[in-house]
């Protein structure tokens, strides 16, 4: 015989799984983010730079869990002084060119997800610590992964944290950022 906790759950279960695929909607759509831009030494260790990153994403949503998502993006950082490595520098100044791909929680008014995907950065870079020196311009692989909340009635603000991974450089770049989504169907 079932417990009077796993009774209460199994029902609020029930009456929650018929509200579950209220949101989000599928279709396309455009949606831009703006947010304070990151780029930091991917070791554990504190060398990083602050500034401003802006994302423009044409978004195709087959499914109302599942977003195809072709980007470009533009962050421009520069390193944080460092009293004890004056020289240090970890900066980013690159437009960003890829894809990803949503799975979401389709959940109303507040609807988490991960994305991944894979994409190219061009610009300038560097990761100048006492472990590291690398300076390179041009075109440089990244891998951008992102945690958020899809949030409204439509779901239609993101708030996220943005990552593009670059192994080459042995940085990361990304934002904490908000944006916005527009129907274009």
């Amino acid at each position: 015989m079932m417990d009077k906790h796993a009774f209460f759950t199994f029902l609020l279960v029930i009456a929650v799984s018929g509200t579950l695929w209220a949101q989000p909607k599928t279709g396309q759509f455009v949606n831009i983010s703006v947010g304070l831009g990151i780029s930091a030494y991917d070791e554990e260790v504190d060398f990083s730079g602050t500034g401003f990153y802006v994302q423009s994403e044409y978004v195709h949503a087959p499914k109302k869990w599942l977003g195809l998502r072709p980007y470009i993006g533009l962050i421009l950082t520069s390193g944080d002084d460092n009293t004890a490595f004056p020289n240090s520098d970890v900066s980013t100044n690159a437009l960003m060119i890829g894809g990803k791909t949503r799975i979401l929680a389709p959940i109303p008014w507040v609807a988490p997800y991960i994305e991944l995907g894979i994409g190219t950065s061009i610009g300038s870079f560097k990761t100048l610590t006492p472990f590291t020196n690398i300076s390179k311009s041009g075109l440089v692989a990244h891998i951008p992964f992102s945690i958020g909340l899809a949030v409204g009635k439509d779901n239609g603000v993101d708030i996220a944290f943005t990552y593009y991974y670059h192994p080459s450089i042995d940085q990361f770049a990304g934002a904490a950022a908000f944006g916005l989504s527009f129907r274009l169907d």
